[in-house]
């Protein structure tokens, strides 16, 4: 089979390439199209940020990604577009426009990428404010143009943005569709790179490749090979699995495909929690968000994942799948020691269900890092609490950046048990040994998730939960 993709009016056909073929390197070496730059090649400065268009739901749907740790099968099926493609007959995009008129460009390396940010807000968003302007342009960085003049010019450009795309925007839509839905498999037995159309092609194929890399975004795997240098033999995608990304809201729980990405879910997620989709804000960037998904984050059992630890402090269940078989457990008994994860070789980590609270169920969330944007948690603390009047009845503590895995902190939950929230303050939080990095200082951690602690105590006595009573 071959890669496809629709390109510049046409649907590209690439029928061999190395699994692990970025579209950054295939978009400079191969095609030759150098707007698109490579800048820290792992995911953070956005110099690379490319759009990718897909139809959803009948219409076209634009996401900025980062090309530099998106690897080249990850774009089957879908519209490629890239800086060079704005620009027509001469005359300048409007978001080009725009930053010329601002002055938002100085020495230009970085201004293809903003102009890709902007070019896909234009597009979700018919009217875009300033916070708009900047969750879109967080993911890109500026070391000499200062940002004030391309949030100025984002906020032109961005207010009901018409262009070629817009006016005609089904142009992509038959060539797109005509792109076959089977599943894709480039390669040989030894190396090949595959997409699989359905969950259930997913989990056979697996199965049947058990030393095969599983990737969804790759927001992690693609530095394995842009900064480690490791390469990857055997890929599976499985961003084109459909129905392995579903959000389903039911009575009780929100039921997340592990496909599912951080974009998709927030919306989900926030509803449910609202320090969850604060937090799920400041994962990476949009880039980041709209490729890497909430399995990926917990399949990948870092200490300092963001989402695990609100997820155990839910008491969430997750469900794995080996071919036919599927098996659930506590999210917390997932995790097993640094680097190790309970999931079989060809396991697939398949869903993840959230209990909604309850009444008298209060949820707290905080991530602490030295970035607000664009930052890994030096300490990731969530809390859930149960209260009768200002008494608490149950509570679960998780935290990340704290131990060799996501955990909770059982010793200072039986000791917060029946205390009023006044009493509560002076409980110790003495789970943990953390270690010292480049990130935090074991004492500094230590500080800070005792801490969070009162932080939340404090906030639940402000917004009067006491008055809530357990039914």
């Amino acid at each position: 089979m071959s890669l496809q993709f629709y390109r510049r009016g046409k649907v590209v056909t690439v029928k061999e390439f190395a699994p692990d073929t970025m579209l950054l390197d295939y978009l400079r070496l191969t095609e030759r199209s150098r707007g698109t730059k490579e800048g820290c090649n792992e995911g953070d400065c956005g110099a690379c940020t490319v759009v990718l268009g897909e139809v959803v739901n009948g219409r076209m749907s634009y996401k900025a990604v980062n090309a530099c740790i998106l690897f080249l099968g990850m774009i089957h099926g879908k519209e490629l577009i890239t800086v060079e493609d704005l620009a027509e007959g001469g005359k300048l995009h409007p978001v080009q426009e725009a930053m010329v008129e601002f002055h938002g460009s100085q020495c230009g390396f970085c201004t293809p990428g903003f102009v890709m940010s902007l070019f896909a807000l234009g597009h979700n968003k018919e009217k875009a404010d300033r916070e708009d302007i900047l969750l879109a342009i967080a993911g890109n960085l500026c070391r000499c143009t200062g940002y004030k003049p391309i949030v100025d010019a984002g906020l032109k450009a961005c207010n009901k943005l018409e262009d070629k795309f817009s006016a005609d925007e089904k142009h992509a839509l038959a060539p797109l569709q005509s792109i076959p839905r089977d599943d894709l498999f480039v390669g040989d037995q030894a190396n090949f790179f595959a997409a699989p159309a359905s969950a259930e092609a997913l989990a056979v194929l697996c199965a049947t490749y058990p030393e095969a890399r599983i990737v969804s975004g790759a927001t992690d795997v693609g530095l394995w090979v842009t900064k480690q240098l490791r390469p990857q033999q055997q890929i599976i995608y499985t961003g084109r699995a459909e129905d392995f990304a579903g959000v389903k809201v039911t009575p009780d729980h929100l039921c997340i495909g592990a496909g599912a990405t951080y974009s998709a879910a927030l919306e989900g997620l926030a509803a449910l929690a609202p320090d969850f989709g604060a937090v799920v804000r400041r994962i990476g960037s949009t880039q980041v968000r709209n490729s890497g998904t909430v399995g990926g984050n917990i399949a990948n059992g870092s200490p300092i994942g963001d989402t695990p630890p609100m997820l155990i402090a839910l008491d969430a269940k997750l469900t794995l799948r080996h071919g036919e078989t599927e098996r659930q457990m506590p999210i917390e008994d997932f995790f097993i020691a640094y680097g190790k994860q309970d999931r079989k070789p060809g396991e697939v980590v398949w869903q993840i269900d959230l209990p909604k609270l309850k009444p008298g169920q209060h949820f707290k969330a905080y991530k602490i890092s030295k970035r607000f944007d664009q930052d890994i948690s030096a300490v990731m603390g969530a809390f859930r609490f149960t209260l009768d009047f200002d008494v608490i009845t149950d509570v679960r503590i998780a935290f990340g950046g704290m131990a060799a895995t996501p955990k909770r902190a059982t010793k200072t939950e039986r000791a917060l048990i029946g205390k009023t929230l006044a009493q509560a303050m002076h409980v110790v939080l003495d789970d943990y040994t953390p270690l010292t990095d480049m990130r935090a200082s074991a004492e500094y951690r230590r500080e800070t998730a005792a801490n969070l602690l009162k932080k939340a105590l404090l906030e639940l006595q402000g917004e009067g939960a006491t008055r809530v009573m357990v039914a």
